[in-house]
């Protein structure tokens, strides 16, 4: 039911650069994959495991970290510093955790780290998220979001990784769906290139299950929001309105204002990418929180919040490639996975602005 057929979106040039990159390197762990990963699976519910997270300094990627370090797992982070931040991850860093500054698409570059970090479970984050980038800059968006995933998947198989769990995105792909909330199993849609490069990401996560036996799931998020997440980046609408009500600036609305999307808190992504790793289900999860709230009801959010003055936006033209209503079923990650969220969205953004 969640196997997925990739449309042609891999061009020539993504296909022949990933294949060069891989026969330039020596095959590494391929018999020991299958009984290490027994052993992995056992030492996972005693306590310490090896783990790597790539995107490890950005928002979410860094709240994973620390909840890993807390638990007591070895972490390696791969990150190339580009959005996210060494300051992200200045506690996990005391506290053991090692940081590896790279980029995904650098195949030789990733592989040697996992071949010494030996990890037991991946957590694949890093990727090029700024929608209308990928729309301006296709090419780049598949370097990283395509080719940096095979490049993760292909070290994890030669490391003799257990489980990779992959973050894709729900909006993103489902485009504009004729069912909301949207289940993982509906015709998919993407928008935009960023869309378009994550359902081939989740298609080689497949296909190195079915291939190599490397167990993979990939977790479709709604739009996540935190503590940390970049008030002045291109991406994450909650963190910039949130800069916007701490500076007094008026925020932007794109279009209307009554576009809707899925936001859910980063605590509960962290949790769901817990779960993933322990868990043996495959293919595609959404997680967000099950419900649509408009960029304007948001905003009404947080004003009820703030205790400041109300924000009042500046509205601008809507953006290409942007989906105008999101939200996602979540049954499958409550009924299989154990997963349901548990942060309102008031109380997520009382948490930010606690942050500041």
């Amino acid at each position: 039911m969640y196997q997925r057929k990739i449309a042609p979106v891999v061009t020539r040039f993504v296909v022949c650069a990933a294949l060069a990159a891989f026969r330039a390197e020596p095959s590494v762990a391929r018999g020991r994959r299958r009984g290490r990963g027994r052993d992995a699976q056992s030492v996972s519910s005693a306590g310490v495991m090896d783990c790597v997270v790539t995107g490890g300094a950005g928002f979410i990627g860094s709240t994973l970290v620390d909840e890993l370090v807390r638990r007591g797992d070895r972490v390696t982070v791969v990150d190339n510093l580009s959005s996210g931040k060494r300051a992200n991850l200045e506690s996990a860093l005391a506290a053991g955790a090692r940081l590896e500054v790279l980029d995904v698409a650098d195949a030789a570059g990733v592989g040697a780290v996992f071949e010494s970090a030996a990890p037991q479970i991946v957590f694949h984050l890093a990727a090029q998220i700024d929608v209308r980038r990928s729309v301006e800059d296709p090419r780049h968006d598949a370097t990283t979001n395509i080719l940096g995933a095979i490049n993760v998947l292909e070290a994890s198989r030669r490391a003799g990784a257990r489980r990779l769990v992959n973050t894709s995105t729900g909006g993103g792909l489902y485009g504009e769906a004729q069912l909301l909330p949207t289940p993982e199993d509906p015709p998919i849609r993407p928008l935009a290139p960023y869309g378009q490069g994550k359902l081939a990401a989740e298609g080689y996560c497949e296909l190195y299950w079915g291939l190599h036996g490397l167990s993979t799931v990939s977790l479709r998020y709604g739009n996540v929001y935190g503590p940390r997440q970049d008030v002045h980046g291109e991406a994450g609408v909650v963190a910039i309105f949130c800069g916007k009500l701490i500076s007094g600036e008026a925020p932007t609305v794109f279009g209307d204002g009554e576009q809707t999307r899925d936001w859910v808190e980063v605590s509960d992504v962290v949790r769901a990418n817990l779960l993933a790793a322990e868990s043996e289900l495959t293919g595609p999860i959404n997680i967000g929180h099950g419900q649509e709230t408009s960029v304007l009801d948001l905003l009404a959010a947080l004003n009820a919040v703030s205790g400041r003055a109300p924000l009042e936006p500046t509205f601008m033209p809507e953006r290409l490639g942007e989906v105008r209503r999101s939200c996602l079923d979540v049954t499958r990650a409550r009924q299989e996975l154990g997963w349901e969220p548990e942060v309102e969205l008031r109380d997520g953004l009382k948490r930010i602005l606690a942050e500041f």
